[in-house]
């Protein structure tokens, strides 16, 4: 009874291991995806913008990356997206 018990966990987080896996991966894609379209901005003959514009993105997505650390080692963390040029 015990061994069935353990292959049973073993399954439950091998199977949760997979779904991580799979949705980490999908995810990540899809952020570095964003990432690359807001790149595009910086074309200065479509758009207009300043160095000021630059920074405020750049802190926008380095604090989420912040954040994105401390909820990966900690349960606690933000969930509210703020952002404003």
């Amino acid at each position: 009874m015990l061994k069935n018990a353990e292959e049973g966990a073993k399954k439950r987080r091998a199977a949760k291991r997979e779904k991580f896996i799979q949705l980490a991966e999908s995810r990540t894609i899809n952020a570095i995806k964003a990432i690359r379209v807001i790149g595009k901005l910086g074309n200065k003959s479509a758009y207009e913008f300043d160095e000021s514009d630059v920074r405020k993105i750049v802190s926008a997505l380095n604090r989420e990356v912040d954040a994105l650390k401390a909820r990966m080692t900690s349960p606690a963390g933000k969930e509210t997206v703020d952002f404003k040029l």
